[in-house]
């Protein structure tokens, strides 16, 4: 069973930049989807920040892109999600999902099935 955990969250100014990671137990590694979401009050609905393919391609959201890199470093079995330029707008609670086999064209919340607890990211002017 994937356990996965996000590490690296913290406060930080406009402008400036952060790198999350996430690991786990049962490290899915080459066999998964790996994604970062974003959600502001439990209430709301994870938003989708950016996705994995075992091959390395990712994809970003519109609102994220040429601000933030996500990778898989296979040495270390670990999802890395580097932020930059980050803005008051960024400030969320960030998780780390994963799903067997391929990703799909921007999948939501609901498609995946292993999570961590989340880091919090907060940007302040």
């Amino acid at each position: 069973q994937v356990q996965l955990a996000e590490s690296g969250g913290g406060s930080v100014q406009t402008g400036g930049s952060l790198t999350l990671s996430c690991g786990g137990k049962g490290w899915p590694g080459s066999r998964a989807c790996m994604a970062w979401f974003r959600q502001v009050g439990k209430e709301r609905e994870r938003e989708w920040v950016a996705q994995v393919e075992s091959d390395g391609t990712a994809d970003y959201a519109d609102s994220v892109k040429g601000r933030f890199t996500a990778a898989i470093d296979n040495v270390k079995n670990i999802l890395v999600l580097q932020l930059n330029n980050l803005s008051r707008e960024d400030t969320a609670m960030y998780f780390c999902a994963a799903r067997g086999g391929s990703c799909p064209n921007r999948p939501s919340q609901w498609y995946f099935t292993a999570w961590g607890q989340g880091t919090q990211v907060t940007v302040f002017s």
